[in-house]
């Protein structure tokens, strides 16, 4: 049985990768901040409570998965944090570095790591959620943008450094997901061009060709089939799952 593990699996897009991996028949592991979800997911999935920026626990954590499973076939690097909206001169530096410690050192760790367990087995795939924030310049996003783009830079590096032992890296970047995460975001983007939620969220989903938000089941969806046979020579690769992005800055 094939085994997966899912940074910040508890909810959102993770919990949506958990389900989707294990309607596929893989053994789930699941790590998360939050006790309180991990309390409400299903308790067949591995789970474990710790910060992705904590080295430490990280370590820890690859030990127990070694110990226990003795192996890992595919890892999603998805814990990541919306981090502040504002213009670049307001930001403050302590928010600044808390959103790259958890989207890029949180995603580095976990690679760091997997890729020991990876190479002595000699396969292994690891899907990094990233956001099309590391496609284009988001306004008031820059934190979360210079995290994104960061993040893709580690992806390929790891596709160029793990490929000759059978190990394929790539990333997902969705567009806006549903969910409390992107409402937050759009509530905070109203107060900086003082206008209401609903016209700074009607101007993203008109700035996609399919004029839609996506969903977290669709994001699970490309991370099967990225962990798949199928996409065996797939690797190194950003694939936007975004409803086609064409205007990440919609003029209100």
């Amino acid at each position: 049985m094939q085994k997966v593990l899912i940074t910040a699996g508890a909810s959102g897009i993770g919990y949506a990768l958990a389900e989707a991996f294990y309607a596929e028949g893989y053994k789930v592991w699941i790590i998360d901040i939050s006790e309180e979800d991990l309390t409400k997911c299903p308790k067949n999935w591995e789970q474990t409570k710790l910060d992705v920026s904590d080295e430490n626990a990280m370590i820890d954590l690859f030990n127990e998965i070694k110990n226990k499973w003795g192996g890992l076939d595919v890892l999603c690097a998805n814990a990541g944090t919306a981090g502040p909206t504002e213009l670049v001169e307001d930001q403050g530096v302590s928010a600044f570095k808390n959103c790259l410690d958890v989207n890029l050192i949180g995603a580095f760790l976990s690679v760091k790591g997997c890729l020991p367990v990876m190479k002595k087995q000699g396969r292994g795939a690891i899907i990094f959620t990233s956001s099309t924030a590391g496609l284009y310049g988001f306004p008031y996003r820059s934190p979360y943008s210079a995290s994104k783009w960061a993040l893709h830079g580690l992806m390929k590096t790891v596709a160029m450094e793990a490929g000759s032992f059978g190990i394929r890296a790539n990333a997902i970047a969705p567009g806006c997901v549903e969910g409390d995460r992107i409402n937050g975001v759009i509530e905070r983007e109203a107060i900086q061009k003082n206008t209401k939620a609903d016209i700074v969220r009607q101007a993203y989903k008109a700035g996609t060709s399919l004029n839609t938000f996506i969903e977290a089941r669709d994001i699970a969806a490309m991370a099967v089939f990225l962990a798949s046979e199928a996409a065996r020579l797939v690797s190194g690769q950003i694939i936007a799952v975004d409803g086609h992005t064409e205007n990440p800055d919609p003029k209100i």
